[in-house]
């Protein structure tokens, strides 16, 4: 089936993109606001760009009221932690994804406890089970209602448990127990199923 996404307008492709670019892993992001209101939410247009420097990307859309509050808050103060999301964390991650008012704090209302970060204000959540502490480096509108987020990262938070090789920064993802954002409405999958294929060291015919 042949779909031209220039007539079929912004829900449908969204809605057509979403559904076929699967798994996408889930950044689950803490900022806070000028007025010191903590806010948590999850974006699934998300991932890592960029080695050196250490860059991530966040695709992320209008609110039901306009801009979402990590938008606001980044134009604020630049100044985030993406949560990577567990198994064990998927229904307060859910909670957090419903559209509060500003002044409410998401954490709060799915009791999720925090700890403080080492270079940026907002804190991490301290059931995930890999925390990135970030900085705003560029924030691009896409149309009127979209923005793509650059960030560097600045340090990471990884579970000991994860950790193979600290000097060479080997980690067992399977021990990290991610989920996976699929089609809507409300699909997701476990990360732990996987396979091995090794990258073959030679062509298998000339050029």
């Amino acid at each position: 089936m042949y779909f031209d996404l220039a007539n079929l307008g912004g829900k449908l492709s969204y809605k057509l993109l979403s559904s076929t670019v699967v798994p996408r892993p889930i950044a689950w992001v803490t900022t806070r606001s000028d007025h010191g209101h903590l806010n948590a939410a999850p974006f699934s247009f998300f991932n890592v760009f960029s080695g050196e420097p250490p860059v991530a990307c966040l695709g992320i859309g209008e609110g039901i009221h306009g801009p979402k509050d990590t938008v606001n808050n980044l134009r604020a103060n630049g100044e985030l932690v993406i949560n990577l999301v567990s198994e064990s964390n998927v229904v307060s991650m859910n909670i957090t994804a419903t559209a509060f008012e500003s002044e409410i704090d998401e954490l709060e209302e799915a009791g999720l406890a925090t700890v403080a970060s080492t270079h940026v204000a907002p804190p991490r959540i301290a059931a995930s089970p890999a925390s990135f502490e970030c900085r705003v480096r560029e924030i691009i509108p896409l149309g009127t209602a979209n923005h793509l987020i650059l960030v560097n990262v600045l340090a990471a938070h990884i579970i000991d448990e994860a950790i193979t090789d600290v000097d060479r920064c080997r980690i067992d993802a399977s021990r990290l127990d991610l989920v996976g954002r699929m089609e809507s409405p409300g699909w997701y999958v476990r990360t732990r199923d996987r396979f091995m294929l090794k990258q073959q060291v030679k062509p298998l015919r000339d050029a």
